[in-house]
């Protein structure tokens, strides 16, 4: 289904207001905006992608994941499949006699769907380590600190115990039970799920999906479960999902959480203003039932909150009781900056200014000082061919060539889709950033033919690890 488009002004909206926010995110420090759709009284008002991103291409969501497992979990319920008030312990009859601790045998479903295991910090590293391949395993052998129900922490395999009593009930995985659920019915293309070892979906990170699922996702839920006419969610789930079951406030770090500390319900946060589904470095979609609207973001930055302040303070102000009056040369403005926009690409020349000394097949180590940013990259190498240069990185068995274009972005879709953009800025340093399009993530890569060295810096450390060609949505 296409999301029926509308002028900002018929709905309500200010151009004028959604221009600044995009100066204002545009001009932040640390923030890297990826794309924006803005749906008010189910009209899409604006949408745009930063070039080299676009719009039908799957991106990893990170945390938002945790939404549509949520989802899921709703869906199941309404077939009879789970019980919200079922022990944890009851779905994995294969681990009743290890899992003896009184605590972890409390645990209930809806217990692990709202961060309220009874743990007091994230169990993903002691997990692993007991699990024994296990993480639903390892999770139940962490004996909570307190009792369920009554601590929140916010917990991957809470989220990935739940994913795997749905993948188990259901006898499909997370993406296969979604697809004619809710992927089809909400017309949103094709996904893919990172899957553990077992190959069960993680539910708690890793899906793969184009950007305005964030937005679809959103709006069924502000439509308390209703899609096109069609009932997909019971209200009673979206209400449930959507509420505070567990509070949050101070148990957060960080100096200023003001949308963390607002309660979490069943794989949704509370915010300021209205509830959201949340992924890493500003995946975002923000449901605001006040304003009959949902902001559908994604990003690459590590101050989130930041991203939400500039949300509040500058979009918010758009949404208007009445058509705002004057707004004809705004509206043309916004659709002409949302049609061209584009994230600045890395300086530098194709070629280096003076040829003198360059030779084809220079190779560079790792600069000794440089051990912090994906560890497994150890060599790089730049020649020179027909077609320009080209920079090609070697981590552990695997290789990535990276042809420098003429300038801008240039987009290579093999061995995996990313964008690449800088070049020599002088006779000895090329400085190239690439950015995987499938992910948040950017990596700047510096080599200096002085010192026979190069340096790797991300912009947003990824979160699953793996080598360089692992950052794209699984075949």
């Amino acid at each position: 289904m296409t999301l029926t488009v509308s002028t900002p002004a018929a709905q309500g909206v200010a151009a004028t207001d959604v221009l600044a926010f995009l100066d204002a995110v545009e001009a932040a420090d640390g923030i890297q905006p990826h794309s924006l759709t803005i749906v008010r009284h189910d009209r899409v008002v604006a949408t745009g992608c930063w070039a080299p991103y676009t719009p039908e291409r799957r991106r990893l969501l990170y945390s938002v994941s945790k939404s549509f497992t949520a989802t899921a979990a709703g869906l199941a319920l309404a077939e009879g499949l789970i019980r919200l008030d079922d022990p944890v312990i009851s779905y994995f009859p294969e681990l009743d006699a290890e899992i003896t601790d009184p605590r972890s045998r409390a645990m209930l479903v809806r217990h692990v769907a709202s961060m309220a295991s009874g743990h007091e910090a994230e169990t993903l590293d002691r997990a692993r380590a007991l699990g024994g391949g296990d993480l639903v395993r390892g999770f139940l052998l962490v004996p909570p600190d307190r009792d369920p129900g009554t601590v929140f922490a916010y917990n991957q395999p809470a989220t990935f115990t739940l994913a795997a009593i749905l993948q188990r009930v259901t006898g499909q995985t997370l993406t296969d039970y979604l697809r004619p659920r809710l992927l089809d019915p909400l017309g949103i293309g094709d996904v893919t799920w990172l899957t553990d070892r077992s190959g069960r979906q993680l539910g708690f990170s890793g899906l793969h999906a184009p950007a305005d699922a964030l937005a679809r996702l959103g709006l069924l839920y502000l439509r308390r479960g209703v899609w096109d006419g069609e009932r997909l969610l019971s209200p009673q789930w979206v209400a449930e999902a959507t509420r505070a079951h567990i509070a949050t406030a101070g148990v957060m770090a960080g100096d200023d959480r003001q949308d963390w500390d607002r309660g979490y319900g069943f794989q949704f946060w509370r915010s300021r203003h209205g509830y959201r589904a949340d992924g890493a470095y500003g995946q975002f979609a923000l449901v605001l039932p006040e304003h009959d609207a949902v902001i559908a973001l994604t990003a690459a930055t590590v101050d989130m909150q930041g991203l939400l302040h500039l949300v509040w303070d500058r979009l918010l102000p758009a949404f208007r009781a009445a058509p705002p009056p004057g707004q004809d040369d705004a509206e043309a403005a916004l659709a002409e900056r949302l049609a061209g926009l584009a994230l600045p690409p890395a300086p530098g020349k194709p070629a280096p200014p003076e040829r003198a000394g360059h030779r084809s097949g220079a190779a560079f180590t790792r600069s000794g000082g440089d051990g912090a940013d994906q560890p497994g990259l150890r060599g790089a190498t730049v020649t020179e061919d027909d077609d320009g240069w080209r920079l090609t990185l070697q981590e552990e068995g695997h290789s990535l060539r990276l042809p420098l274009g003429p300038g801008g972005w240039t987009v290579h879709e093999r061995p995996l889709p990313v964008a690449v953009s800088g070049g020599w800025s002088d006779g000895d340093t090329l400085a190239v950033d690439v950015q995987f399009l499938e992910t948040p993530h950017r990596l700047r890569v510096a080599c200096s033919r002085a010192e026979g060295t190069f340096t790797a810096r991300w912009h947003t450390t990824p979160l699953h690890p793996g080598p360089l060609t692992s950052l794209r949505a699984s075949r």
